[in-house]
């Protein structure tokens, strides 16, 4: 297709620095995240979800143990076994936030055999100035995929699923706002960053030839190709309602904004990002207009509200109380 590809070619000499997956919801970045999971070298958890909340519950530095203590209310951290005393020996009282949240990941890959880490969280897409921060060395993948696609497929999840803020899409000229506005960022964010520490992969392109694609991203990351890598059956993933997909081959098109999306709603999502699917080369028939950009500013002022909001309740006691222990 026109404009697609793998991106950024230079590679790095082999690293141990952070690998992020980037992606809107439902653009197959959990796909990517078994495949790389496969890799000797990488380990890439299910969505970890506590980063935003961990900076800001201890913004520049973190008492040992009060961080100790967040973590066994974590149903994530609990979930990944991580051994808590193994990120006590890592930690140095007063240590800096960057460094206690890099601990819990180090000892998840640790207790994996592998010496890299890696994740993939989509919600990540509203933070990636504190991930670029925090994580000042780390690579970037950002899995792209036609948001028209990923908009039939986020809309026809079931209630209760998806994280849900109060910008929660829920039509498809929402799920347009947040699409192009992330999307955007992260190109954005790899502009300053540069080739050899960010790579744009699409979707369609890992699903056609996965081999192709995945030789591309090891090489940009230093690893080495393992052939399993291209194997994305029985990770565990495929058992959640909402990525069922995993059970089958991999599938072009599985979902066709052509065939599943109402005329108008193709003509919604258009209208608020269709000059961002035109710079990636995807088909379009119309262009944003000005009630598409008034949508985008609004989801932006949705989600730096919901942000503050968020804030405000996890530096409050009624975090912890609402949180309690869990081992």
């Amino acid at each position: 297709m026109p404009g697609s590809g793998v991106l950024g070619r230079l590679p790095l000499a082999a690293t141990n620095s952070p690998l992020l997956i980037l992606g809107v919801s439902r653009s197959g970045t959990t796909l990517l995240r078994v495949m790389l999971d496969r890799n000797s070298e990488l380990a890439v958890p299910d969505e970890s979800f506590f980063v935003p909340l961990l900076a800001d519950r201890h913004v520049v530095r973190v008492d040992r143990d009060e961080f100790l203590d967040d973590l066994r209310r974590l149903k994530t951290v609990r979930e990944w076994g991580v051994p808590l005393d193994q990120v006590r020996e890592r930690l140095a009282d007063r240590a800096p936030i960057a460094r206690a949240i890099a601990a819990v990941y180090e000892v998840y890959a640790a207790e994996q055999g592998k010496p890299r880490w890696g994740d993939k969280t989509p919600m990540y897409m509203r933070h990636l100035l504190l991930l670029r921060r925090l994580f000042p060395d780390a690579q970037y993948v950002q899995l792209i995929r036609d948001g028209r696609d990923a908009a039939v497929s986020f809309l026809s999840m079931p209630a209760g699923i998806a994280f849900e803020t109060w910008a929660h899409p829920r039509t498809a000229s929402a799920f347009a706002a947040a699409w192009r506005t992330e999307v955007a960022a992260a190109r954005r964010l790899g502009r300053r960053l540069g080739p050899r520490r960010y790579l744009e992969v699409r979707y369609e392109d890992l699903v056609a030839e996965p081999g192709r694609a995945l030789r591309s991203i090891c090489a940009f990351a230093g690893l080495p190709f393992e052939e399993a890598m291209t194997e994305h059956a029985g990770s565990g993933s495929e058992q959640r309602e909402h990525q069922q997909s995993l059970k089958r081959p991999l599938t072009p098109r599985l979902r066709d904004w052509r065939s599943q999306m109402a005329p108008a709603d193709v003509a919604a999502f258009e209208g608020v990002a269709g000059d961002l699917l035109h710079e990636l080369g995807y088909e379009v028939s119309g262009n944003a207009d000005l009630r598409g950009r008034l949508r985008r500013v609004a989801y932006r002022g949705q989600t730096a509200a919901w942000g503050v909001t968020t804030f405000a309740y996890r530096r409050s006691p009624l975090w912890r109380r609402r949180h309690p222990r869990l081992q």
